[in-house]
C-alpha cells in the first residue's frame, strides 16, 4: 500500500497522541486496519463509489464531517 505524505504524517500524529494520552500508542498499521474494520463493520455499501474521490467523500458524509 503507498500512502501520501501528508496521511503519513497524520497517522503519525495520531500515534503520538495517543501516546501521549496513554501507555500504548497505536501504530500505523493498527489504525488503518481499523479504520478498515470500521468500514466493514459499518456495513456502508461502497460499490457504486466510482472513484477514490467519491469513496473519500461518501465516508466523510456518513462520519459527519466535510469533505476538502
Amino acid at each position: 500500500m503507498v500512502l501520501f505524505d501528508r496521511q503519513i504524517l497524520h497517522l503519525d500524529r495520531l500515534s503520538t497522541s495517543a501516546r501521549a494520552r496513554r501507555a500504548k500508542a497505536l501504530n500505523r498499521a493498527e489504525i488503518i486496519r481499523a479504520l478498515i474494520d470500521g468500514l466493514i463493520d459499518s456495513g456502508m455499501d461502497i460499490t457504486g463509489t466510482g472513484s477514490e474521490a467519491n469513496l473519500r467523500a461518501t465516508v466523510a458524509k456518513r462520519l459527519g464531517t466535510r469533505y476538502r
